[in-house]
């Protein structure tokens, strides 16, 4: 960046560098950067990825039932097309916030080095992202709140604000850790955010139903929630944005903001904008750079794609219930939280580039294996499926086994994550490590919407959930093929001191 990009502050400004004294994970700073996934993580886990997706893509299944399109058919094939049409209208949903985001937050990346006082820009975010997550109680399945459309609406918007938190938010990470310990923060946070998940999971399963599946822990579901009317799930939206408030107020008390106070966020945008272009220019002297954030924006975008639609996949194609659901996503939040360590280990043992390799070829393995349990079999029918036992939850082999699978793909789509932070520390030249995480994190937004593109696209032309969630393995394929190309340096290109 030139220093006629600068944006020229007041003289009464004050501009927040980071302390040579700061700390690590559990500094006050530091902890209070990782505590903001513990409020907000929740809503990805609960809204995007497990519960709400389920019961509207079934809410949107059933209204096409209702509109007569299916008559004819015989049942089987009607309830394939309802859960196809919820699927790719789920998926239809990442895409579009997908696109919003790519062709904006980049540009709030950049301003944000420039701006002003970041935590009331935060605090905005957070109040819309807030918002349409208490909206989504009034999605209801008769029709008589939000409509369907209303309610893909709140999800883009609440999608987009989530997206800006989090831009924001890890703009913050340097002004709040020294930098040795900026990995261990970032991953607090990830675990954090992962255990907050899993309580209120618990909460919903053992507070509504579990009462209403087998009448334990309580006779009925806890507030007369009706676990028939589908209730529990909506009820998601506003426990998401009471826990994001409440426990957001310990980051704004006692993190560092980072920001210039009295800039003008007009004139910060102006200039980052110059300054993405120059970055992008100079970002050209480094080929090696260029392949691999190229590389990652592919496999990132196809595990972004894989965690978004894996539950409203599962839950209309294996017809899994809430209780079953949860135990997956809890299952997988607990693997998640090892799967940082794994990274780091594997970096250690064969370097990042072998260990992103291991880990995209763990995905596809993965994602290949999940595609090939159906309701009735394994291994894509070499292993016929049977009942187990006639328990409420998982009495089938191919429940188990989907239910196991929650391991694998947690640790290495974590380990992935680590992996490719450490691999662009190997590549960056050590003086412009910071231009280069600023590309790293575009790179993970401009494409985001191309994977759930593929799986709305090859969903609605096959009718078939299992061959739209394929359609993911070919942004791992083209990740690992555009990863090869890249050399990679035996050692960290950064200084030891």
């Amino acid at each position: 960046m030139s220093t006629s990009d600068a944006v020229p502050a007041p003289a009464d400004t004050v501009h927040v560098e980071p302390s040579l004294d700061l700390g690590g994970a559990m500094d006050r700073r530091g902890f209070a950067w990782a505590v903001f996934e513990w409020a907000r993580n929740p809503y990805y886990i609960l809204i995007v990825i497990y519960l709400f997706p389920v019961y509207f893509g079934g809410v949107i299944g059933q209204d096409l039932i209702a509109s007569g399109a299916l008559e004819g058919l015989d049942p089987d094939s009607i309830q394939k097309a309802a859960n196809a049409e919820g699927q790719a209208k789920i998926a239809s949903i990442v895409k579009t916030a997908g696109f919003v985001a790519a062709l904006t937050a980049p540009f709030l990346g950049a301003a944000l080095d420039k701006g002003g006082r970041r935590k009331p820009l935060l605090a905005v975010f957070l109040g819309v992202l807030a918002i349409m997550s208490f909206m989504l109680w009034f999605a209801k399945a008769d029709g008589s709140g939000l409509s369907i459309a209303q309610t893909m609406g709140v999800l883009v918007i609440a999608a987009v604000a989530y997206t800006y938190s989090e831009v924001t938010h890890n703009s913050m990470l340097n002004v709040n850790g020294r930098a040795a310990s900026l990995p261990a923060i970032s991953g607090l946070g990830l675990a954090l955010g992962n255990l907050a998940g899993a309580l209120l999971l618990a909460f919903i399963v053992f507070a509504f139903a579990m009462p209403a599946l087998i009448q334990w822990p309580f006779e009925t579901p806890l507030f007369g929630i009706d676990v028939e009317a589908g209730e529990h799930y909506r009820l998601a939206g506003p426990l998401c944005a009471v826990w994001l408030v409440l426990f957001s107020i310990y980051f704004f008390m006692r993190s560092e903001d980072g920001g210039t106070r009295g800039a003008s966020w007009v004139k910060a945008g102006k200039s980052g904008a110059r300054s993405l272009l120059n970055t992008f220019l100079k970002a050209r002297d480094n080929i090696n750079i260029l392949k691999y954030l190229g590389a990652r924006m592919l496999y990132a975008d196809g595990m972004q794609a894989l965690l978004a639609l894996g539950g409203v996949y599962i839950g209309l194609y294996l017809q899994w219930n809430l209780v079953e659901l949860a135990a997956y996503a809890i299952l997988a939040s607990i693997f998640a939280f090892g799967g940082g360590i794994v990274g780091g280990w594997l970096d250690g043992l064969v370097g990042p580039k072998r260990a992103l390799m291991i880990e995209i070829l763990g995905m596809i393995a993965t994602l290949t294996f999940q595609l090939s349990i159906t309701p009735d079999a394994v291994l894509f029918g070499l292993f016929p499926g049977f009942t187990i036992w006639d328990g409420p939850i998982f009495n089938t082999l191919s429940d188990v086994v989907y239910l196991c699978t929650a391991a694998f793909i947690a640790v290495t789509a974590t380990a992935s994550i680590s992996s490719s932070r450490s691999m662009l520390v190997h590549l960056a030249p050590a003086q412009r490590v910071g231009e280069f995480f600023g590309l790293y994190a575009i790179a993970g937004t401009v494409t985001v919407w191309l994977g759930p593109l593929l799986v709305e696209l090859f969903t609605q032309w096959s009718g078939d959930q299992r061959i739209g969630m394929s359609a993911i393995g070919l942004l791992f394929i083209l990740g690992l093929i555009v990863l090869t190309t890249v050399h990679s340096p035996h050692h960290p290109a950064v200084d030891e001191d």
